[in-house]
């Protein structure tokens, strides 16, 4: 296997630490990107991709980003989520027929909870049945579903994670919520007594490189694995860990004005969006992360305090 990856979304935080934790590990890393320029300018590491200029919505675009490369990493979302439902199927078809030019890339999907009710589960495995209530997830199944039919031409990984929180992941209920700057309040969306599954980002992102880096065969042609993260077993050990990160013991919480949201969701957008997943903070909803485990020996870890540490200060 070559170790040359293509990242579509490499500007995201997910994008960003996969492109990231491959450089550092000696892969060649390509990044399809519309604004090279402005990319490179907000690149903080010494370290960078290798930007081409195109988007993940024309297929000509990809398939030549993505001539020779091993691996695509399929991280990108339309901007500013606008149109999401019409866009995302679009994206992943020119990423499977991209990685099938390439001679049978393998796709790497960071995958979500949103596929489930979580009314009805409480663990995610490899095994459980995948009936979201939402659009979303019914999307989010359709997309997962694709990738699935592409195997075993085109191989997959999904690695399927909680709520992403870390350096440079701004689009996160952590970064919109729980500790948006300046850091006066914490707003938790979360409920009382109900756990809640997060994501460090640049240990997900190190078990996807390593995963990649397995000998040939150990992963399934269409591979997914649950990764666990932090599990916050009642709704506020994030919450307490934020405080000491800022050193503010006192640091208000306060709850996430859903009623609002309620409220407003009959006129359609951020409101009516986000109410979609408010099942999943009603409902615990943890990841069973065996298969990861089984491949690996253990899942990449790191202390939570030292994790959103870290997050603030590249805030």
């Amino acid at each position: 296997m070559t170790k040359t990856m293509l990242v579509l979304g490499a500007t995201g935080g997910v994008g960003g630490a996969v492109t990231r934790a491959m450089l550092k590990r000696g892969w060649q890393v390509r990044a399809l990107v519309r604004t090279p320029d402005r990319a490179a300018t907000g690149w903080k590491d010494a370290q960078a991709p290798h930007w081409i200029k195109g988007d993940a919505m024309s297929r000509d675009d990809v398939t030549r980003a993505a001539r020779g490369v091993s691996v695509i990493f399929h991280g990108v979302n339309p901007p500013g989520y606008r149109d999401w439902e019409n866009t995302v199927l679009p994206m992943i078809d020119n990423t499977i027929a991209a990685a099938r030019a390439a001679g049978g890339a393998r796709i790497v999907l960071p995958g979500t909870i949103y596929n489930y009710d979580p009314a009805e589960i409480s663990l995610v495995d490899g095994e459980t049945p995948q009936r979201p209530k939402g659009k979303k997830g019914a999307i989010r199944v359709e997309l997962e579903s694709r990738l699935t039919r592409a195997a075993p031409d085109v191989p997959s990984l999904i690695a399927r994670a909680g709520d992403f929180f870390g350096p440079d992941v701004g689009q996160s209920w952590f970064a919109q919520a729980m500790a948006k700057p300046p850091l006066r309040r914490i707003i938790n969306p979360g409920s009382p007594g109900i756990g809640h599954a997060w994501a460090y980002v640049p240990d997900l992102a190190e078990a996807i490189v390593r995963l990649l880096e397995l000998p040939a065969g150990r992963l399934q042609p269409a591979e997914c694995v649950q990764f666990a993260g932090f599990w916050d077993a009642d709704g506020s050990d994030m919450a307490a860990a934020i405080r000491r990160a800022a050193h503010a013991p006192r640091l208000p919480v306060r709850r996430f004005p859903w009623w609002l949201m309620r409220a407003l969701s009959p006129f359609g957008g951020f409101p009516r969006e986000v109410m979609e997943v408010r099942p999943f903070w009603n409902h615990a909803v943890r990841l069973d992360n065996s298969r990861l485990v089984t491949l690996l020996g253990t899942e990449p870890h790191t202390d939570l305090d030292q994790a959103v540490a870290t997050t603030l200060a590249a805030s």
